[in-house]
This record gives C-alpha cells, structure tokens and sequence, in this order.
C-alpha cells in the first residue's frame, strides 16, 4: 500500500532515490496517465489512447507501453528503451498534495524507489538538491496539466469524439493478443464537426491535442514490433 508523507529536510534528510528504470522499482505498468501538454512529446514514442476512470465517471488519456497488465514493452536490460520517459512515471516515489490551500510535496516511502541509496534528494545541510528541483519542475507540470484534462474530456464526450476499439494482433509465431477496453478518437466524427466546433476546439486549446492522440496511433506497428521480440526471446 502507498504510504505518502509529508517531504521535509528534517526526517527525510537521508533519503535516496533509486532512479534506474526496472520492474523491480514498479516499472513493469503497462500504461501511464498522461495530459493534453504532454501529448505532443509522447506520441513519438507511445500510442495515447483513452480509457475509463477507476470509479467508471470519466474518461482518461493513457500512454501505452504494453498490451496486458504488468506488461512494459520499454523495459529491458538497459533501462527504458525510449528517449522520453511519461511525467507520470518520472515523478515516482514522489506527489503533490496539498496542505490547506497550499500545493506540497509528498513522498510514498514504500515506493521501491525510496530508500537510502540512489540520488540524494537534500544536501547536507538541509538544501534542496538538483534532483529534487527537478521532481518539483515535474510535479508542477502535472499539476498544470491534470487541471486542463476535465474540460478536455468534457469537449470529446460533448462531441461524442471517442470510441471504444478492439485490437486484435497475430505475433510473427502465429500467436493471438487481443487489446480491449480502451478508447480513442472517432475521426469521421472529428472530420464532419462544423466550423464553429472546431474553432472552440482549438480557442480551448485542446484540437492540437486531439490531433496528436490520432498521430500517436501509428506507434502501435511499433509497439508490435516490440512483442514480437519480447516473444521470440522468451520474455
């Protein structure tokens, strides 16, 4: 179970992050939740489909890493295998919850991440150290992000612009996956939105990011290419 606390210099000062990339630090995920800010950075690597809240209210965008739970197709020996690794993995051990009204900085001690070796996240003295500014630049851009993504969603589902999909993928040794339960963006009903939708799409902000969840499809021939190899070496 996650356990989030408070981060301050005093009880954590020797805390360490381990920041190498493995399953046994809770990589092995098979998505990440990502934001429209994000988007344009992601779909390069991974496909950003769309998948239903965990209390089934709502809509968010995930980027893909493999087709079942715990699957990581970016994992191998060497660490991540993509040159951008989502926010929302690259925040880990750490959280911002707030204090009153204030944003803070917390940190889940049981994360595998947590412990005493790996980056240090304060100096000898009490200060703050590169690592940490960091995660606090991380966290900010999250937190930005995360407050546009219910207004976004509200204009895809007002616009009745997603679809669930089913993807059915034959490996090269003839075996059979199936992707289910997921979403992404009907694009005849993008197309055959009228003038006045789209400019509000875009005044808000969010058609770019449409545009890049549709662009990010095509990373899925990839994303195949990457089980097939996963397969044939046993893993």
């Amino acid at each position: 179970m996650p356990n989030p606390v408070l981060l301050n210099n005093v009880q954590h000062k020797d805390l360490h992050i381990a920041t190498e990339r493995s399953a046994a630090l809770g990589d092995n995920v098979m998505f990440a939740t990502t934001f429209p800010a994000e988007f344009r950075t992601l779909q390069a690597y991974y496909p950003i489909v769309f998948r239903k809240t965990d209390d089934g209210t709502s809509f968010e965008p995930v980027a893909l890493f493999g087709f079942q739970q715990g699957e990581n197709l970016f994992l191998g020996e060497g660490g991540w295998d993509a040159p951008e690794v989502p926010l929302m993995i690259e925040r880990q051990p750490f959280l911002i919850g707030r204090q009153g009204e204030e944003l803070m900085v917390h940190v889940d001690l049981d994360h595998p991440r947590a412990g005493r070796t790996g980056e240090a996240v304060f100096l000898p003295h009490g200060g703050v150290t590169e690592y940490l500014e960091r995660i606090n630049s991380v966290l900010l851009t999250i937190h930005q992000g995360m407050q546009s993504l219910p207004g976004f969603v509200e204009a895809l589902l007002r616009h009745e612009l997603l679809e669930g999909f089913t993807f059915d993928i034959e490996l090269d040794d003839g075996s059979q996956n199936r992707l289910a339960g997921f979403y992404t963006i009907h694009e005849e009903r993008l197309a055959a939105l009228d003038g006045a939708a789209l400019a509000r799409l875009h005044q808000a902000g969010y058609l770019q990011a449409v545009y890049m969840a549709i662009a990010s499809l095509s990373q899925f021939r990839a994303l195949i290419g990457r089980k097939n190899r996963a397969h044939a070496a046993g893993r």
